[in-house]
């Protein structure tokens, strides 16, 4: 499993790394249709740089929740003791995956809906988007299963390329 999840993670930088030279195009694109009037001014360059970036967000958080470098706020006291700041973790880690869950679920139902639409602009169909959502909170919940079991020292801690471990 910590081999597939290792090729997802990779296939996901590249995918973030593809994502953000793509975006640069449509927004150069507009900078200088906007200041210089070298090209005409096209509409569809503000929608595809949305949907780039609906998706580098995406992608970022699932990358984050890998690495641990997602945003977390600290509520639980921190302890000098291993058995509770394991157990603080693998609270967390629980918690996140009820969140992944939720997107999972009702993800589904906006990509759904998103399926019955195409852009007003571009005409692409809106699933393109809104699929976006089930499948971070997928992704999401296969990287907090991996947490979860190092948690519980059924598995190694995850260690990624930034070095941060679970």
């Amino acid at each position: 499993m910590k081999r597939a999840l290792d090729v997802l993670y990779r296939i996901l930088q590249i995918l973030l790394t593809v994502l953000m030279m793509a975006l640069v195009v449509p927004v150069a694109m507009q900078i200088l249709s906007r200041y210089t009037g070298a090209i005409p001014r096209y509409i569809w360059t503000e929608e595809i740089a949305r949907f780039c970036f609906v998706w580098i967000v995406m992608i970022g958080s699932m990358i984050a929740v890998r690495d641990g470098t997602h945003f977390d706020v600290d509520l639980l006291p921190h302890s000098d003791n291993p058995m509770f700041e394991r157990l603080s973790r693998l609270f967390v880690h629980v918690m996140m995956l009820v969140a992944g869950l939720s997107f999972i679920i009702w993800g589904w139902d906006f990509a759904v809906l998103g399926s019955r639409q195409r852009s007003e602009i571009s005409g692409l169909p809106m699933l393109s988007i809104y699929i976006a959502w089930p499948v971070a909170g997928i992704v999401w919940a296969l990287f907090l299963v991996e947490k979860i079991l190092a948690d519980l020292g059924m598995t190694k801690p995850v260690e990624t390329e930034t070095g941060g471990g679970a």
